[in-house]
């Protein structure tokens, strides 16, 4: 059975969650609940319709209309996998690769590529792909996109984002979602039951504060806990080697041949979050083969895991900030005094409440302060329409202590789809090399504890979680440059909790082709986000139709 994480999907339906979660898009992986501390980081470290309008700022072509591409190069010894037969079949315009009898607008399709590229006659795994085909009479070829995780399904994601995020280009191009390996219709990680996973996470709590446990403590559990959920991993998921080779390295080479079994010579991709990461890594090593590319909540490749962790805790710490000063400048906010103190109240909320869980809707399940971070750290994901629902939610804990707000916008996350936390534990801890012993990471545990007071526990136990899951990378982290690539588009937001807005600014300096378009405002990812207006969509749409970057340092603000 596959192991997933709770994330957050938009339900016009619900009322208090769906403005919380803008979609449910690019979750970076933190749209989850009940997951100890040590599991947690791992997940973290990962890292989710716009009005017309015209685009305020003069646009300056970069490279024009795209040029007539070359035959692209087809990897030694990868022939066979390059030149396959694709048997695409109509499929149904949900969730999923079932095949429909009815003509839906989507094909399906599942691919072979090698599990591990340096042995490319050894064993195989599947790709699934979905492809929304072009709806207008002029197709410009094909668009791969992928919706962040790792371990977000991009055939799952496919059927929603076609006509929300990619309405303005979906004439254009055929959109494919795929899953990538370890995820999904794919090859899949598959380890323990959610039921099991929580039972073990809520019976040994490890995040700071509750039962006042020390950091080596912490370290015990957590270190149990994923040699244990990795023996699961390890028995369920066929075949077994997969677990060493679901690295973003081998799914860039995977995306290629995707690329090229679309017909396309040229990629054209859009990556939200992770698939920034996937997105830099695919220029780096298929520079010729990068067509018109957007990264949006972008991750910095340069980073080591620790220092991606520290990025992200000082954003949702700055997430909350601009959470509270929002709150305080309108009316009905029931966070009192200057900024600092209502980011201080929100802390001693969540202590208290772990000490004495709030009273709910259901009178056997009060909230505890972590139910609480979680709901919090998934509603800063979203811009600032959704942040009513924060005001209400802290307004009755404050004024009734009464947490039904709170328990029932948790409920609606239990409810929602999943993402395989299995395939976002080996990703990341194949994509970064662990370092430091435990003193350090002891150290780096009480950084955290300065750096975010509010979600430190969140972000503890990064390196030493990996040495305990077993598979990791063993490359340092570098700069990509993607030297020879077209221009690259990098989408920043300035107030981003998951990928902060620095990150977004360290990658378009790094790659050679790289330009930043900066969104002033909150929440994960800018493009179609119901908080940005058509400034950012218009441009990105711009670049995808005409192959016309941006005004240089166009910076779009608000839902301008």
């Amino acid at each position: 059975m596959e192991t997933k994480v709770k994330k957050a999907k938009h339900d016009p339906r619900d009322q208090l969650l769906s403005p919380a979660v803008d979609k449910g898009r690019r979750s970076g992986g933190m749209r989850r609940r009940r997951v100890s501390a040590g599991v947690l980081a791992v997940v973290t470290g990962a890292c989710l319709g716009v009005g017309a309008g015209v685009v305020p700022a003069a646009a300056a072509p970069a490279s024009g209309p795209a040029p007539a591409a070359t035959k692209a190069a087809v990897p030694q010894g990868l022939e066979s996998f390059y030149g396959q037969k694709v048997e695409w079949y109509d499929c149904v315009a949900t969730a999923g690769v079932e095949k429909s009898a009815d003509r839906t607008g989507f094909q399906c399709a599942k691919v072979k590529v090698p599990l591990d590229y340096s042995q490319p006659d050894g064993q195989t795994i599947e790709i699934a792909m979905k492809k929304h085909l072009a709806a207008g009479s002029t197709r410009q070829g094909t668009l791969f996109m992928n919706p962040g995780g790792p371990g977000e399904s991009g055939v799952n994601d496919i059927g929603e984002s076609v006509t929300s995020t990619f309405a303005g280009v979906q004439k254009a191009y055929d959109i494919i979602g795929f899953d990538p390996r370890g995820v999904g219709s794919s090859t899949a990680v598959n380890c323990t039951s959610d039921t099991e996973l929580e039972a073990a996470s809520e019976g040994t709590p490890v995040n700071a504060g509750e039962g006042g446990m020390t950091f080596e403590q912490r370290a015990a559990v957590i270190s149990a806990q994923f040699k244990q959920f990795e023996a699961s991993c390890a028995a369920n998921t066929k075949p077994t080697e997969l677990l060493d080779h679901v690295d973003t390295v081998s799914v860039a080479r995977d995306l290629d041949v995707l690329r090229a079994l679309s017909g396309d010579q040229k990629l054209n991709y859009a990556g939200f979050s992770y698939g920034t990461y996937l997105g830099a890594h695919y220029a780096e090593l298929f520079p010729a083969n990068t067509g018109r590319m957007f990264l949006d909540g972008a991750q910095d490749p340069s980073l080591s895991f620790t220092e991606l962790i520290k990025g992200q805790a000082r954003g949702f710490e700055r997430a909350l900030r601009n959470y509270v000063a929002w709150c305080q400048s309108g009316q009905s906010c029931p966070l009192s005094g200057d900024v600092d103190a209502g980011v201080q109240q929100i802390g001693d909320i969540f202590t208290s409440a772990d000490q004495s869980p709030v009273p709910s809707s259901d009178a056997t399940r009060p909230v505890t302060g972590d139910d609480m971070k979680q709901v919090v750290s998934v509603m800063l994901y979203s811009p600032e329409t959704a942040w009513d629902t924060l005001n209400e939610a802290f307004g009755e804990v404050v004024n009734e202590n009464n947490a039904w707000a709170f328990r029932s916008i948790a409920d609606q996350l239990d409810a929602q789809p999943l993402a395989n936390t299995g395939a976002l534990i080996s990703v990341n801890c194949l994509d970064y090399r662990v370092e430091g012993d435990m003193a350090t990471w002891k150290a780096q545990s009480e950084e955290l504890q300065k750096i975010s007071p509010r979600f430190a526990s969140t972000f503890d136990g990064v390196e030493l979680g990996c040495q305990a899951w077993g598979h990791t990378g063993t490359q340092p982290s570098k700069a990509l440059h993607a030297k020879g690539s077209a221009p690259i588009l990098v989408i920043g937001t300035t107030g981003d909790p998951a990928t902060p807005y620095e990150d977004a600014v360290a990658l378009a300096d790094q790659l050679d082709s790289g330009q930043l378009l900066t969104w002033e405002g909150n929440g994960h990812t800018a493009y179609a986000s119901s908080g940005s207006g058509p400034c950012v969509t218009k441009a990105v749409d711009t670049y995808l139709l005409t192959g016309t970057m941006p005004k240089k340092g166009l910076t779009c603000h608000g839902t301008e």
